[in-house]
């Protein structure tokens, strides 16, 4: 079977405060966020296929200027970078599209999408009005809109809105962001863009405000309303899961059913739109994983899978299933809803332990219950008109109830079922309901005419006397039931479903479905796949790596750049990648020492004399004792850039070790010993519960030190000495800033006040030094990346950094597996990893990720893998692995 769309029309959008209109037609935008260049160009039509087959009838996609102008001028929009082919593919599956442009997209995407060279520039402020970032904005707006503005609604493709800033209510209010909003807008404008503007958390004058959350879907609706009476509701990013770091425990708390729930309570409050950010994360190939506030090391893993419907590989989840039977039942009600108004329920009586809500329209209502109980329980609602209707509910569930919905004219549907499917398929109008499974629901119709069941034996269905109400009594088996009905001489199928057969039922198009599948693909030229079998083919080994060569780091041979200072990543044109920093250190006797390093936005990996001293994990500002010998001693740090900022006021902060060491100084951690004006002492680092966020204080001493650093999770306002220390634009959340307090510092005691915000603290640390104790020189280098090995495996030593390189032959696949390969690095350390020259992106085994994506589409017939390891580890325990469906058999149709 093949599924070809046909090319769309110039066509119009139109809104009012229930929805979006297209050409006429209100329409429930359920989208899905899939980022284009998160992939490789030949897995976009898979993940847009099953975005599809999910019920999406919308992409919203982010453009990453730092991927289109990667170095300044230098402009790309070819291969896995050709967003415009990505919008005419989604308009050739027949999806709409919400363009988010930027020019800041946030995404937890390094610098937040902001290309590396422009923090480079004189006097550049960003997301602000400031000239030297807003000419270089209307340059890159220049090329970008020249991409959308072809493909609008208007001009006969797919892009039905496109947003102006994103999520800028995080940074300051509405007024604030006036002037520079507006002319966003306006250059959008300007430049030809005539569908729908929007922005999301924070406005600006002629365009929509949509809102970003997870939970508390009435509170965000309000807000709205009070904002924007007469537009549209949608939720522009309904957090379907969440980023990942390193070194933090597996982001998967957001589980498939209170997934379901929250898409239940977004519809409840009257959102006509869930945009699912992510329906699809992707992954954070080369360096391109962001960092973001919170911590001092909140780096993104290599992986961006989101714990999202499709997983980082394009495979479908739990949450993907919950999501299309969300869908499906929003498409079987759609012009009901968006027509629907809150309904007044004060009339329906409920079992104890249960809350009802609903919407309706005219006669017809959308009743949802929820129920604060612990177990599941068969509650019973008695509505007004004296019916009592029995609905099964588990703890915390919302389960949506339809009273007289309209299935046609004449004919009323009550169901305390899901319901999946309400349209003409083969000539008969077909409806599809589902529960769980073993599950037992009531199912009822009425209608004007009179209503005859075609098979009379039914077990459980009762018939009224005047023949035009029928109620079953339906259990949902794994076997599919069908019962055919007829209404006034037309005819009426229902299939009754459990929850499992309708995961294997898919709408593939207009009227047209497909049962017990397992998977469905919408392959090349729209040919369909099915996959119905589960059975492990015993056959499909994953390609097997060569021997590994080993090249290691000669530390005491690299020759660099000489500066009095040490300098940043785009100081040496570095959008990412190692740079190593080496100085050296007189000491007239062996022993200790304390290095300051009041400058460090990165990990960094401490060598004494060749030898591995520290791994820096606390950056901002960061201390390190070294054990020092007499003489001179060859101190080096090796930087790898983790990801700048990708949301904060303090965007595109330097990279790397960017002033010099001091060597002598002190650390003291200042987590304890707080006081709040009462004798109770205040420990920041254990679980403390003060109300009120009084000022706490604390005292420290300075004896000979003319510097000195705060770093870690500081609050505002901060006092040293009485004296307020400006932190603009921290909000006490970010939960970390170095703050260099050395102008109002006194030698003796010193007094420290801010206000108590929460604990435990991770972390607060006054580092304090003398200017005199400085190092003057600094050697710079580059640590070139990819560069494969020429010695056997096995010669790297212990903490030396070294290359390993295999050779891999792509694997020979038959027709019916559709395979997805992935990389385990057990044994290894940290360090970046390269196929065929492409930078696949930064590994560290702290977890939470395990493995990392290979590409199938970038395998060649033989293929070079490289490792960096910062600590050389032997790759012996490395191997490539197909993940668990590529054992599933696929069929064409």
């Amino acid at each position: 079977m093949s599924i070809i769309y046909a090319a769309r029309q110039t066509s119009e959008i139109a809104y009012d405060r229930k929805s979006y209109i297209i050409d006429g037609n209100r329409v429930f935008l359920s989208s899905a966020a899939i980022h284009y260049f998160r992939m490789p160009k030949e897995e976009w039509r898979e993940v847009l296929g099953k975005a599809k087959l999910a019920g999406m009838n919308c992409i919203d996609t982010y453009f990453a200027w730092n991927v289109h102008e990667p170095n300044e001028g230098e402009w790309n929009f070819e291969g896995d970078a050709d967003c415009g082919a990505f919008l005419d593919l989604c308009a050739e599956l027949g999806l709409w599209v919400i363009a988010r442009p930027g020019p800041f997209i946030c995404a937890e995407w390094d610098f937040g999408g902001f290309p590396w060279w422009l923090g480079r520039k004189a006097g550049v402020k960003f997301r602000e009005y400031n000239e030297v970032y807003l000419k270089y904005v209307d340059l890159y707006f220049d090329r970008i809109v020249d991409v959308l503005r072809s493909r609008q609604l208007s001009a006969g493709g797919t892009v039905i809105l496109v947003q102006v800033e994103n999520e800028y209510g995080y940074l300051g209010d509405d007024e604030r962001g006036r002037r520079y909003l507006s002319h966003l807008r306006d250059g959008l404008i300007r430049r030809g863009i005539d569908v729908p503007l929007i922005t999301c958390v924070g406005g600006v004058e002629g365009a929509i405000e949509g809102a970003n959350f997870w939970s508390g879907a009435d509170h965000h609706y309000e807000q709205l309303v009070r904002k924007q009476p007469d537009a549209p509701k949608v939720v522009t990013e309904f957090w379907s899961g969440w980023f990942e770091h390193w070194g933090a425990p597996a982001a998967t708390q957001k589980t498939p059913q209170l997934y379901e729930k929250r898409m239940l309570e977004a519809v409840q409050a009257g959102f006509s739109g869930i945009n699912h950010y992510m329906f699809f994360g992707g992954t954070n190939f080369a360096g391109y994983g962001g960092r973001t506030v919170g911590g001092s090391d909140i780096f993104m893993v290599t992986s961006y899978d989101y714990d999202a419907p499709l997983n980082e590989y394009g495979r479908t989840t739990p949450k993907y299933f919950a999501a299309k039977r969300f869908s499906y039942w929003v498409r079987a009600i759609e012009p009901f809803l968006l027509a629907s108004e809150p309904a007044d329920v004060s009339g329906v009586k409920a079992s104890p332990g249960v809350t009802v809500r609903g919407r309706k329209l005219n006669d017809q209502r959308l009743l949802f219950v929820e129920s604060a109980k612990t177990e599941r329980e068969t509650f019973h609602l008695t509505l007004e008109d004296g019916r009592t209707i029995p609905v099964l509910v588990n703890p915390g569930e919302i389960v949506p109830v339809l009273d007289r919905f309209e299935l046609r004219e004449g004919v009323r549907l009550t169901c305390t079922t899901g319901i999946a499917c309400n349209e003409i398929v083969d000539g008969v109008r077909t409806l599809i309901v589902y529960a769980r499974n073993g599950q037992r629901s009531m199912v009822e119709l009425s209608a004007d005419e009179e209503i005859r069941v075609a098979d009379e034996r039914l077990l459980l269905a009762a018939v009224s006397p005047d023949r035009r109400t029928v109620s079953f009594d339906f259990y949902h088996f794994s076997e599919p039931q069908r019962v055919q009905v007829a209404i006034g001489g037309e005819p009426l199928r229902l299939i009754v479903l459990n929850r499992d057969e309708m995961d294997r039922t898919w709408r593939i198009g207009d009227g047209q479905w497909m049962f017990g599948c397992n998977d469905v693909n919408i392959g090349m030229n729209g040919r369909m796949q099915a996959s119905v079998r589960e059975t492990a083919n015993g056959d499909l080994q994953p390609p097997v790596l060569g021997q590994w060569r080993t090249r290691t780091l000669d530390l005491g041979s690299v020759q660099g750049v000489a500066s009095v200072q040490p300098q940043d990543f785009s100081s040496f044109s570095r959008p990412f990648g190692y740079l190593l920093y080496s100085c050296r250190i007189e000491r007239d006797s062996d022993g200790p020492t304390t290095l300051i390093l009041p400058k460090l936005q990165d990990t960094a990996r401490v060598y004494v004399n060749g030898t591995e001293a520290a791994l820096l994990r606390e950056v901002g500002s960061a201390s390190v004792e070294l054990r020092l010998r007499e003489g001179g001693n060859l101190v080096q740090l090796l930087v790898q850039h983790m990801g700048r900022l990708n949301f904060s006021p303090d965007l595109g902060e330097p990279k790397g070790l960017f002033a010099t060491g001091y060597v002598n100084g002190t650390t003291l951690d200042v987590r304890r010993g707080w006081s709040n004006g009462e004798e109770a002492v205040v420990h920041l680092d254990q679980v403390v519960q003060i109300d009120g966020h009084p000022l706490l204080s604390r005292t420290f001493r300075i004896e000979g030190q003319d510097r000195a650093v705060l770093v870690g999770a500081v609050s505002a306002p901060l006092y040293i000495n009485g004296e307020e220390v400006p932190l603009e634009g921290y909000q006490n959340w970010f939960a970390h800033r170095s703050v260099d307090i050395s102008p109002y510092m006194r030698q003796g005691d010193n007094r420290i006040e801010m206000p108590y915000v929460k604990a435990p603290m991770q972390r607060l640390q006054l580092l304090a030094y003398r200017s005199a104790e400085a190092i003057r020189e600094w050697s710079m280098a580059c640590v070139e990346d990819g560069t494969p090995g020429d010695g056997p495996a096995g010669l790297a030593g212990a903490g030396v950094p070294a290359w390993h390189s295999c050779e891999f032959a792509r694997p020979d696949l038959p027709e019916t597996v559709h395979a997805k390969l992935k990389l385990r690095l057990t044994g290894m350390s940290k360090g970046s990893l390269w196929l065929n020259g492409i930078n696949l992106g930064r590994y560290w085994q702290i977890g939470p990720q395990e493995d990392y994506k290979i590409p199938m589409a970038w395998l060649k017939e033989n293929n070079e893998l490289v490792l960096f390891d910062e600590e050389g580890r032997s790759p012996e325990r490395v191997r490539l692995r197909f993940d668990e469906p590529s054992a599933r058999q696929w069929e064409r149709m």
